[in-house]
């Protein structure tokens, strides 16, 4: 290359843009840089002035402590720690021993025991012959399950029974992985088919509540029905029999139901020493009572003003007597009518419900039941209130003079059982057996208390547990709910005569002795819902009827 040609290169490569390396002038700074004249002088030598933003400052270093041993994983035992002395498991090493369950109890029994089961531990679901063409439709299984629910729940079963019914009829379509869960108000249902498919939950709300033991004995026939395996009731089938169930009327026309309350009102009355005016008088008082209840209800308002109208007429009929100066007990009158109203269903399922561990539901029924009492108990004050003010001269003391008339108490506890169970709306097939289920809790009770001379709770109890055991082996032998069974047995057993005499002290400003009386009253409703449970779980522990292959036979015998 000749030096024209080489000079002519270096003017191209000068006239080319100037890379950034070629650009680099050590002059030239970051506008970043600090301007001379305003360098901060470096401390400390060499050492480089740039640290984090969370560093700490000169001066406020904190001292380092040695740990006294090295940081191990949270499960490493401590240093203390030795097998040998170490004290015993709450859990065993072979786990914590589950109830047996036995192949020939009733399906309550068994449903109830796979229930406190965890789900991995259930067994397999039972063969059955309702399987259709791809499985069960598992939506509709669900809704099915929740409507029965419903019904059992607003008819007064328990939330463990429910929970039980529920988890049978899913169960005999197939459905083995399934969580039922029932409160006060709300039933849900939850089914998994598998660990790594994702679970369909439906739920349902219950609206209203109302007492038909008739149609609830007619779900439990269908329920138990579901779960025979000699049946074959298909899902179409299993939902036109709960239509029919729904639109059933009542057993008892209105008229019989007025009819029946005041007798139950008149029956009480003589089980407190009442004579036949005193029947009359108490009868006429709560029928008046039960109509003017019945307009509440027509008109719409809340059962708590229900319940607040129905006492009154009772109690004005026992001051009208108190202020005619009428030589009757005014008192068994108004405790008469007070018999009518207490909520002992209500009372036994609350307290049912938190012994079986439905804290939620029992709390919401107690809860209820305190509602309907405080209505009662504003009645009655309300009309003693201006009884006392006008001059009525009730006497509390009366309660302790309680004639003892065995067998007339006897037939008039077996009266107000009969009665009972009419306004419970049960099957005629049972309110004989109820009758004389009732006669037999109020002997026990009277055989306690007057003859025996033990305290009025523990004879309260003790009848009461009796007409549980009675209850649940009468529900057996018929393959159906323990309620009609139990329910208007333990009518006679009501504090009816505490709850009135309590309220009769407070209208008088003698708080504290009606104070006394009120708890003894609820001493009592307590001691009738814990016996009545009791005597339940013992007829479960201890008796075995209704094994499946006498269902069968009894099934046979009956011809379907």
């Amino acid at each position: 290359m000749s030096f024209r040609e080489r000079c002519e290169v270096t003017e191209a490569e000068d006239r080319k843009p100037r890379s950034d390396e070629a650009r680099y002038d050590p002059e030239i700074t970051s506008e970043f840089a600090i301007p001379k004249g305003l360098d901060v002088p470096r401390v400390g030598g060499g050492e480089s002035e740039t640290t984090s933003e969370f560093a700490v400052p000169d001066g406020l270093e904190a001292p380092v402590v040695a740990s006294p041993e090295p940081e191990g994983s949270a499960f490493t035992p401590p240093r203390t720690y030795s097998a040998g002395s170490a004290p015993v498991a709450f859990t065993p090493p072979t786990g914590v021993p589950l109830v047996s369950l036995v192949k020939d109890a009733p399906w309550q029994d068994r449903m109830r025991t796979m229930l406190r089961m965890p789900v991995t531990e259930r067994p397999a679901v039972e063969p059955v012959q309702r399987e259709e063409e791809g499985g069960p439709a598992v939506p509709r299984v669900l809704d099915l399950t929740l409507r029965i629910g419903e019904l059992l729940l607003a008819g007064g079963e328990g939330a463990e029974d429910v929970e039980a019914a529920m988890f049978a009829v899913c169960r005999s379509y197939g459905l083995d992985r399934c969580e039922p869960n029932v409160t006060f108000t709300l039933l849900s249902i939850s089914h998994q088919p598998s660990l790594v498919e994702d679970p369909v939950t439906a739920s349902r709300t219950v609206r209203r509540r109302g007492t038909d033991y008739t149609r609830l004995a007619a779900v439990f026939r269908l329920v138990d029905d579901l779960t025979d395996p000699e049946a074959h009731v298909s899902l179409e089938e299993a939902y036109r029999r709960l239509a029919e169930i729904r639109r059933n009327r009542h057993p008892y026309p209105g008229w019989a139901l007025t009819l029946a309350s005041g007798l139950l009102a008149g029956a009480a009355s003589v089980l407190v020493g009442g004579d036949l005016i005193v029947f009359v008088a108490a009868a006429l008082g709560a029928m008046l009572g039960d109509r003017l209840a019945w307009l509440c209800a027509g008109r719409g308002l809340p059962e708590f003003y229900q319940f607040t109208v129905a006492a009154m007429p009772p109690a004005a009929v026992g001051v009208a007597f108190a202020l005619a100066h009428v030589d009757v007990k005014a008192s068994a009158v108004v405790t008469g009518g007070l018999f009518a109203l207490l909520p002992g269903r209500a009372l036994v399922a609350g307290v049912q419900d938190g012994l079986t561990g439905f804290y939620i539901t029992a709390s919401a029924r107690l809860l209820e039941v305190m509602y309907f009492f405080v209505g009662i108990v504003a009645g009655v004050l309300v009309v003693l209130y201006f009884g006392v003010k006008v001059g009525g001269k009730l006497n509390p003391d009366a309660a302790l003079i309680i004639n003892e008339r065995p067998l007339v108490q006897i037939a008039a506890s077996m009266l107000l059982s009969l009665t009972f169970a009419v306004l419970l709306q049960q099957e005629r097939s049972t309110v004989l057996w109820v009758t004389l289920n009732g006669g037999v809790a109020w002997s026990v009770y009277g055989a306690m208390h007057y003859v025996g001379d033990l305290s009025p709770v523990a004879s309260t109890a003790a009848a009461a547990g009796l007409v549980g055991l009675f209850g649940q082996l009468l529900s057996r032998y018929r393959f159906a709910s323990a309620l009609p069974f139990t329910t208007a047995a333990i009518g006679p057993l009501l504090p009816g005569s505490a709850t009135y005499f309590g309220l009769l002290s407070m209208a008088q400003n003698e708080v504290d002795k009606g104070l006394v009386s009120l708890a003894n009253a609820a001493s009592l409703a307590l001691a009738i819902a814990i016996g009545v449970n009791l005597g339940s779980e013992v007829f479960r522990l201890f008796l075995r009827v209704g094994s499946a292959g006498k269902r069968r036979a009894a099934k046979r015998t009956r011809g379907f």
